[in-house]
């Protein structure tokens, strides 16, 4: 039964990958790499905490999330979806106006 559930969403998913042109497998690796890079932020963060031994968000955590919302945001515009892209819209905005104070506060 396990067997039989598991050979058919393969099936399903080979078949999902074989229809996609080269235009949407483009864009399906562009939203994966930029969900990968918006993941990776938080174990990133997680470990920076553990090294201090205090909840702490190191600077590489807002790049990661400008950069990984950047791809989520263009995946998004590709499949036409106005929740993703409005969502990853602000999130970049407010990830890079951090990034600006963080940079003010270190020339101060």
């Amino acid at each position: 039964m396990i067997n039989n559930f598991i050979q058919s969403n393969i099936i399903s998913l080979s078949n999902f990958f074989s229809s996609l042109t080269g235009y949407e497998i483009l864009f399906l690796i562009i939203g994966f790499i930029g969900q990968g890079l918006f993941a990776s932020r938080f174990i990133i963060q997680w470990i920076y905490s553990e090294r201090k031994k205090e909840s702490s968000i190191p600077l590489i955590f807002w790049y990661l999330s400008i950069f990984g919302g950047i791809g989520l945001l263009i995946y998004a515009i590709s499949r036409k979806d106005p929740v993703i892209i409005t969502g990853q819209l602000f999130g970049i905005l407010i990830y890079t106006r951090n990034l600006i104070l963080i940079h003010k506060k270190k020339n101060r």
